[in-house]
């Protein structure tokens, strides 16, 4: 009993330790996407580029290739929720703790009326069960050379982006993350 509750301490705090990771990243990705928006909005006023847009600085306009978890998607009421996942570990108010296996778990998070607004994914180990980035993301990730990878897709026409994130070492962690915009 001792060992589960510490697992689940090391999880909770795992996730709690991306869930900042992904808050910086979107925060330093909001002032970079600033940055670039006032050196267009620059050129712009001197007629340097008035006709000519960079990938990096248009909006994704596809449509997201990661929709759901489990049949479970951003928006849905959190008694619909917890009926189609089942294996609720830790039930709130504002958030829900699933755990599937000693591999697989979930946090699923809710606004103030109880509609789902964040879907976090996370995966423990080599043993397959993980989602690879191209079928979160829909493209080829390189992996860091220690073997860690993170990557951000924001879909705003869809209303939110996806993060893929993998741990290096010999039993990675792999958390996929949804969260409304």
């Amino acid at each position: 009993m001792l060992r589960i509750q510490r697992k689940f301490v090391e999880s909770c705090l795992l996730i709690l330790m991306l869930i900042t990771l992904f808050l910086l990243s979107s925060l330093s990705a909001t002032a970079q996407e600033l940055t670039n928006s006032q050196r267009i909005h620059d050129d712009i006023a001197t007629g340097e580029r008035a006709a000519m847009k960079q990938p990096s600085e248009t909006a994704i306009r596809t449509a997201p290739v990661y929709q759901d978890f489990m049949g479970v998607t951003l928006g849905m009421d959190a008694e619909e929720v917890r009926a189609k996942l089942r294996h609720l570990r830790d039930k709130g108010e504002r958030q829900d703790f699933f755990v599937f296996s000693d591999s697989q778990s979930a946090q699923i998070v809710y606004d103030d009326q109880g509609k789902v607004i964040v879907i976090s994914a996370d995966y423990v180990g080599k043993d397959g069960t993980a989602p690879s980035p191209e079928s979160v993301l829909g493209e080829v990730v390189q992996a860091k050379q220690d073997g860690s990878i993170y990557q951000l897709k924001r879909y705003p026409e869809a209303g939110y982006w996806v993060a893929y994130s993998r741990t290096a070492g010999d039993k990675p962690i792999v958390t996929v993350t949804m969260q409304k915009i």
